[in-house]
């Protein structure tokens, strides 16, 4: 590269991480959680923050029906949940009480503007295809590739041309349908009419019947979610509908139809501003401690690799401005989950420039020239930093589509920071390399030389990395069982997933979230023996809202006795109920859902990469060696099972096989100069692999401990009680990917397949 080119580069390089520094600068300073704004309900300019850092709308409804069933009060929750998801993906709904729900939306301070939307009954209707007079009420659109409606519902409604709606619906459920010619079944939505319902539907079907199998579609909300063909005169109020994809299909639109068919009235009973669960330190003590740790990171990045490490410096700041940028313009809402996809976003920027700073040594090392070992650095570092990316890239997409809430959440900020990352270290880096040497910085000693290290033997002691690893696992599943057998949850869950008891009152002061932790909650938790207690406020009043784990009746008075003698609050204003679980068995289905077909998916593209089961089996086990150690660190430190479980863990998974796939990427590429495969052999190639990216396994390790450790020291309780089985699961991520995956793959080319070394 010319001189007068580099210089072009380094110049064009610089003024955009000034710029993007810049433009960031003045996102982050719009993005406000101050309680000014929301007592005034001023939305912030910056970025979208969840109900955990910025606070928003708190609406209470109570249910009007006596005695609802279970089934509609879980389709009423499905419903508000789908509609609460228009909002934010960081929605709460959750039952309160017998006869009570509860929808927190973050970032929105009018909550006059969403009670409508979310309060109304499914709009569920089942619509002629043709008029009285021949005319067509819905017709197929190409460009959406779906049923348009021709006119509006009134005029269909007042013309005949909607036959049922919603309230005329007795069930809908999927099922299969067995065809007896065929022998064969195929999914279905089972659908029934109540007794009304059924002549009008008889007459409705017969007419389309005759109209060479006309249709009649179904119409819910502002979209239609089914148009089916009717191939029969159905008289007795059953039907089927046919044509699904698959069993999963069949199931949606069932709950569609189910949910559409709420006939529940639901009447608002309160609605609020509430301030921040976290408070507004949370926001400013995790940028703060992000800010340090970044520079920290840059400084150990520098003084170990020098010119490589002020490269690799830029590709941070580079990726950190960028990924801001990203989240703000994609209006993803920013959570504590979200917060774990950034910080894993940074630790594998920095992994992906260690791997090719340490490539570009060891091609300097091999003699080759510095500018043929920069190039030969990259070319030889992308299939690592591709396989680490796309392994890691499976799981976020998994996560977006099975995952609901804040799963969903952290798999937008995950998407963004893995591309934003790879982007950084393949393109900026490269660029800025190629031009430092192009502008004069073409000494050897600038880049380093890889030494010759000794090959540690790692697999002579496997059996001892295997028994500790089995150790700490079972003192996890021990310590769940003593403390389930002592009359305790095996886990400490927290209120999102077990429920339990609001109280609220006016304590005549005007307290911020943080004075209320700092004062109210201590003594709270005295009383109840317990710390997992969530605080908020309510914009405009003194009220404050406690939620902690379900308490007894003498528990309840022991709290509202305390209160009042510590803090005079009038008994008048107290109230006390039971609250549910924030996060549904269906949220909580799908996350394990997520993680599983995530890991299959890993599993695969493993095995296509690799051409090795046995190396994929391996790096999943290597991932699940991690997920039940952080298990046993929840379970035996008795941290708190909350929203940020699920993020935690597949923050985990997402370093963990990352890391692995690395490792594994280098005996790969040592497996073509074996000759022989022997057990001796094999042994090497392992102990070599290990040792040659010994020190990158560290230092990326060290960078991202580093972040999630200031989190730790500078976070508000909360974020420690966050932070910490994070640092627990990446020394378990670096243990696994250095200590059990290589050492699994090495048993199992030993004794498992069909060329295994060891003969039966």
């Amino acid at each position: 590269m010319k001189k007068s080119k580099g210089v072009v580069i380094i110049a064009v390089i610089l003024v955009c991480l000034i710029g993007l520094g810049y433009y960031t600068s003045t996102i982050m300073s719009a993005t406000s959680v101050s309680q000014a704004e929301t007592d005034n309900k001023v939305e912030s300019s910056g970025i979208r923050l969840g109900l955990d850092l910025s606070g928003g709308v708190s609406i209470t409804y109570q249910i009007v029906d006596e005695n609802p069933s279970q089934e509609d009060l879980n389709d009423t929750l499905a419903k508000l949940e789908e509609r609460a998801e228009s909002y934010s993906t960081e929605y709460s709904v959750y039952p309160v009480g017998d006869d009570r729900i509860t929808v927190e939306i973050p970032g929105v301070y009018d909550a006059n503007a969403v009670l409508q939307d979310l309060g109304s009954p499914g709009t569920l209707y089942f619509i002629k295809h043709y008029d009285s007079e021949g005319n067509e009420n819905y017709s197929y659109d190409s460009a959406s590739g779906g049923y348009v409606l021709n006119g509006d519902i009134a005029a269909l409604l007042e013309n005949g041309s909607i036959i049922l709606d919603g309230s005329d619906v007795h069930a809908a459920s999927a099922g299969y349908q067995n065809d007896r010619n065929l022998n064969t079944s195929e999914p279905v939505v089972q659908l029934s009419f109540n007794d009304e319902a059924a002549a009008v539907w008889a007459q409705a079907t017969e007419e389309a019947y005759n109209n060479s199998q006309d249709s009649i579609g179904v119409y819910y909300d502002d979209h239609f979610i089914s148009v089916p063909s009717v191939s029969a005169v159905i008289s007795d109020g059953n039907c089927v509908i046919n044509g699904m994809e698959n069993f999963e299909a069949a199931e949606q639109l069932a709950t569609f139809i189910r949910v559409g068919a709420i006939n529940l009235e639901l009447a608002e009973l309160e609605s609020s501003v509430v301030g921040a669960s976290l408070g507004g330190k949370a926001l400013t003590s995790s940028v703060k401690a992000a800010m340090i740790g970044l520079i920290i990171v840059m400084i150990y990045m520098i003084v170990f690799y020098g010119l490589s490490g002020v490269v690799a410096s830029v590709g941070l700041g580079t990726y950190t401005t960028v990924v801001v940028a990203l989240i703000y313009l994609f209006e993803i809402t920013l959570t504590l989950p979200g917060i774990a996809g950034v910080i894993l976003g940074i630790g594998m920027a920095v992994d992906e420039n260690v791997i090719i700073i340490s490539r570009i040594r060891e091609e300097i090392a091999a003699g080759k020239s510095v500018l043929t070992s920069i190039k030969e650095g990259y070319k030889k570092a992308l299939s690592a930093i591709v396989d680490g990316n796309v392994t890691t890239f499976i799981a976020a997409l998994v996560l977006m589509w099975l995952g609901t809430g804040t799963v969903r959440g952290f798999a937008y900020t995950l998407m963004i920071s893995i591309l934003v990352s790879a982007f950084t270290a393949l393109v900026v880096s490269r660029f800025l390399n190629l031009a430092l040497y192009g502008v004069g910085f073409q000494s050897e000693k600038l880049y380093g030389r890889a030494k010759e290290r000794k090959t540690i033997d790692f697999m002579k002691h496997r059996v001892k990395w295997f028994i500790v690893s089995i150790v700490v696992i079972v003192a996890g599943f021990v310590g769940m069982a003593a403390y389930g057998a002592s009359g305790q949850r095996s886990l400490n869950f927290s209120l999102e997933f077990v429920g339990g008891t609001s109280i609220s009152a006016d304590f005549g002061v005007d307290y911020t979230v943080e004075e209320v932790e700092e004062t109210i909650v201590p003594e709270v938790a005295a009383v109840i023996g317990d710390n997992a207690i969530q605080a908020s406020t309510v914009s405009g009043s003194n009220v404050v809202t406690i939620k902690m784990k379900t308490l007894t009746l003498e528990e309840r008075d022991a709290v509202e006795a305390m209160l009042v003698e510590k803090f005079a609050v009038d008994t008048s204003t107290m109230e006390s109920q039971s609250i549910g679980s924030t996060i549904s068995g269906e949220m909580r289905k799908n996350a394990v859902l997520a993680v599983i077909v995530a890991c299959i998916f890993m599993l695969f593209y493993i095995w296509f990469r690799f051409k090795d089961l046995r190396l994929a089996g391996s790096s999943i086990l290597a991932l699940v060696h991690d997920v039940l150690v952080m298990l046993t660190a929840y379970a035996l430190i008795r941290i708190s099972v909350g929203n940020t479980f699920i993020a935690c863990m597949l923050t985990i998974v997402g370093y963990s096989i990352n890391d692995t796939i690395v490792i594994f990427d280098r005996i790969r590429e040592n497996m073509h100069s074996m000759k022989k495969q022997t057990p001796e052999t094999l042994a090497e190639v392992a102990n070599r692999s290990l040792t040659q990216t010994l020190s990158r396994s560290i230092s990326t390790s060290v960078t991202t401990i580093i972040m999630v450790l200031l989190l730790f020291i500078m976070g508000v309780p909360s974020i420690r009680e966050f932070s910490l089985p994070l640092i627990v699961g990446l020394i378990s991520g670096t243990y696994s990917s250095i200590f059990i995956a290589a050492s699994l793959w090495y048993v199992m080319k030993l004794h498992v397949g069909k060329d295994r070394l060891v003969k039966k």
